[in-house]
């Protein structure tokens, strides 16, 4: 039952990593593609976090740690620097 339940969850977080790289790609403006950043890596940072419970381990909390320092330090630099400017 635990096996169907990461199958599930590997497909969900593959679907969501694939459309927010989609986004990125095709995305109209700088603050889509910023938003779309930020939806990839917390769908990174959500997997980790799934991986970490079925696995029963702690290695990767660094790594989450990180990962949720550049998605802040990132969208806080964006908004500072791009206040104004709506389309690229």
């Amino acid at each position: 039952m635990l096996q169907i339940v990461a199958v599930v969850a590997s497909v969900m977080f593959a679907v969501g990593a694939l459309l927010s790289v989609y986004r990125i790609v095709i995305g109209p403006s700088v603050l889509d593609r910023v938003i779309a950043s930020d939806v990839l890596v917390a769908t990174i940072i959500c997997a980790l976090g799934a991986e970490m419970a079925l696995n029963r381990h702690t290695d990767t909390l660094p790594v989450l740690l990180v990962l949720a320092l550049f998605a802040v330090l990132g969208s806080l630099s964006v908004a500072r620097f791009l206040p104004g400017r709506d389309n690229a």
